[in-house]
C-alpha cells in the first residue's frame, strides 16, 4: 500500500510516516521520496534519527550508514543521542573499529555535545575488556569542550575496576574525581565502598566512610544508609563487632544525625554480647531504621537493599515501620519487593503483593512491574496463570501490555508447546504494531511445521518477508520437511549450501 502524500510535508509528518511502516526498506523508500516529491522540503535532525533507529534496530547496518554519510553532507542539526545510538549499533553487530571512526568523525557533524556518545564507547571497551583503549581513549578525549560532564566515564570506570577486585585502583580514579572537577554522588561511594569491602580493605573503606560524613551526609540524609551499611555488615562479617559498634555510634550522630532521646535509649552493650553475627547484623540494621530522621528517602533504601539480598522478612519489618511512620512505600520498592519474592520461588506472594497489597496501599502497578510478574511467572512454568494475568492488565487503565510483555508470553507459549496460541499472540503483537523479532517468527514456524500447522507457518513466513526479513535456513527445511517431506528439505539444504559457497 503507497502512503497517502499529504499537500504539505513536514519534519513530523514524515516521522509519522516512516514509524507507520513495518517494512524498514519500504520506510526507506519514503524517506528518500520525499526529497523528489517536495523540493522545498529538508530533512531536520529528528526525522533522521527516526530514519537511523528503524534501520538500525531491523539490523540494516549498511543502509543506516547511508543515511548517517547522507545526515554529515546535509549538515542539520543532530543530537548526541543519536550518534550513541548508532555506534551502540555497531559495536552489537561486532563492528568496534566503525563505531570508533563515527565517533572520531563528529567534529564533521553538526553536533557541539558529545558526552553520550563519549560514554556509550567507554562503555562498549570495558564490556569488551578493552581496558588498555579504553585508558587510552579516555585521556585523549576527556578534555575536549564537547564532553560536558566526565562523572559518568569516571564513576563507570570505577565500577569496572571494584568488579576486577582492584578497588585500591578504582580509589585513584575516586581522587581524580576532584582534578576532573566532579561531585561525587551516593552511588559513587557506594560503589567504591563495596569494591572495598569486597576486597577486605577495610581502613580504606572506614576513611572513605568519614570523608562521606563531611561532603554528602552534612544534611543526615537517610538514602545515605546504604552505603554505611555496607561498611557494617563487612565489618561483622571480618569478626570486628567493637569496631562496627564504634562506627556505628558516629553513622547515628555525624550521618543519620539521629535525635539525641533515641541515642541515650540505644543499648550498645547487647552489641558486643551477641556472638551470633547475623542476629548483631539484624540490631544494626534496627538501629539504622530507627535511629535516623525518618524520611522517605531513607526507607527506601534500605528496603531495596534488603530485597535485593533476598532478606524478605527483614525488607517487610522496615515496610511495617515505615507504615507506623505514616510513610507510604513507593514503586522501586514493591517492584524490588516482588522480584525477590519470585526468585525465593514464593510466586502466590508476589501476585499478592502486585494485585492486593499495592492496590491497598493507593500505588498503582505499572508495565514495567507487570512484566516482571509475567516473566515471573513464565520461568517458572506457570503459563496458564501468565495468561490470566495477562488478560487482566487490560482492565487497568492506562496500562497496556508492551512488547516486551508479548514477548514473555509468546516465549513462554512456545516452551510450552503451545505453538498455535503464540501465534494468536503475535497477530495481537501485529494489530498493535510491535514487530516480533526474527528469533520469535524462527522459533514459531519451525513449532507450527513439527504439530502439523503448515497453513499458520506460512501466513507466518509471509508476514516475516512482508518485514523484510531473511528466514533462516532452518525455517525453509521445516516447510519443506512438514509440505513435501525429509528428502526434498535435504536437498534443498544442500542447493542452499552450494549457492552459498
Amino acid at each position: 500500500m503507497r502512503p497517502r502524500w499529504p499537500r504539505l510535508l513536514t519534519p513530523t509528518h514524515l516521522s509519522q510516516l516512516i514509524r507507520s511502516q513495518k517494512n524498514p526498506l519500504k520506510a526507506l523508500d519514503i524517506f528518500n521520496e520525499a526529497k523528489s516529491r517536495y523540493p522545498s522540503y529538508h530533512h531536520n535532525g529528528p526525522v533522521y534519527a527516526t530514519m537511523v533507529r528503524i534501520l538500525g534496530s531491523s539490523g540494516r547496518v549498511a543502509e543506516m550508514k547511508e543515511i548517517v554519510d547522507q545526515m554529515k553532507e546535509d549538515s542539520c542539526e543532530c543530537q548526541d543521542s543519536l550518534f550513541a545510538s548508532v555506534i551502540r549499533t555497531y559495536a552489537n553487530g561486532g563492528m568496534f573499529d566503525e563505531a570508533l571512526s563515527l565517533f572520531n568523525s563528529l567534529p564533521e557533524f553538526n553536533c557541539v555535545n558529545y558526552t553520550e556518545s563519549f560514554n556509550t564507547l567507554l562503555e562498549i571497551m570495558v564490556k569488551e575488556s578493552k581496558l588498555e583503549s579504553c585508558y587510552h581513549f579516555f585521556v585523549d578525549n576527556c578534555q575536549g569542550w564537547e564532553i560536558k560532564s566526565r562523572t559518568r566515564a569516571l564513576k563507570l570506570l570505577m565500577n569496572t575496576l571494584c568488579q576486577m577486585h582492584r578497588s585500591d585502583l578504582a580509589l585513584h580514579v575516586f581522587q581524580e574525581l576532584n582534578y576532573q572537577w566532579c561531585y561525587p554522588d551516593r552511588d559513587t561511594y557506594k560503589t567504591l565502598m563495596k569494591g572495598l569491602c569486597d576486597d577486605g580493605r577495610l581502613n580504606e573503606a572506614t576513611h572513605l566512610l568519614y570523608s562521606m560524613f563531611w561532603r554528602i551526609s552534612q544534611k543526615g540524609c537517610g538514602a545515605d544508609v546504604s552505603v554505611y551499611r555496607t561498611l557494617l555488615e563487612s565489618l561483622c562479617d571480618n569478626e570486628q563487632i567493637d569496631e562496627a559498634v564504634e562506627l556505628l555510634k558516629k553513622v547515628l550522630q555525624k550521618g543519620l544525625k539521629a535525635p539525641k532521646k533515641y541515642f541515650k535509649q540505644l543499648d550498645f552493650s547487647q552489641f558486643k554480647d551477641e556472638l551470633d553475627i547475623d542476629y548483631v547484623k539484624a540490631l544494626i540494621n534496627e538501629a539504622l531504621i530507627k535511629g535516623g530522621i525518618p524520611s522517605s528517602d531513607g526507607y527506601k533504601a534500605m528496603t531495596i537493599d534488603l530485597y535485593s539480598e533476598g532478606k524478605i522478612s527483614e525488607g517487610n519489618k522496615v515496610v511495617e515501620e515505615m507504615h507506623k511512620r505514616s510513610f507510604r512505600p513507593s514503586l522501586p520498592v514493591y517492584e524490588a519487593k516482588v522480584s525477590a519474592l519470585f526468585a525465593a520461588g514464593k510466586v502466590e506472594e508476589a501476585v499478592h503483593v502486585v494485585e492486593k497489597e499495592m492496590i491497598e496501599n493507593n500505588c498503582v502497578p505499572t508495565v514495567r512491574l507487570h512484566n516482571v510478574v509475567i516473566n515471573g511467572l513464565c520461568n517458572v512454568k506457570e503459563f496458564d496463570w501468565a495468561l490470566r494475568y495477562f488478560e487482566k492488565m487490560f482492565r487497568q487503565i492506562g496500562c497496556l501490555p508492551d512488547k516486551e510483555t508479548y514477548v514473555y508470553i509468546v516465549d513462554g507459549l512456545c516452551f510450552d508447546g503451545r505453538y498455535v496460541e503464540a501465534s494468536r499472540m503475535v497477530e495481537k503483537m501485529l494489530i498493535n504494531s510491535y514487530w516480533p523479532g526474527d528469533e520469535i517468527y524462527t522459533k514459531l514456524i519451525r513449532g507450527l511445521c513439527l504439530t502439523g500447522k503448515t497453513y499458520r507457518a506460512v501466513m507466518l513466513l509471509e508476514e516475516m518477508i512482508s518485514q523484510a526479513k531473511i528466514p533462516e535456513i532452518s525455517v525453509w527445511c521445516s516447510l519443506v520437511t512438514c509440505v513435501c517431506g525429509e528428502q526434498e528439505a535435504d536437498i534443498l539444504s544442500v542447493n542452499h549450501y552450494e549457492l552459498e559457497a
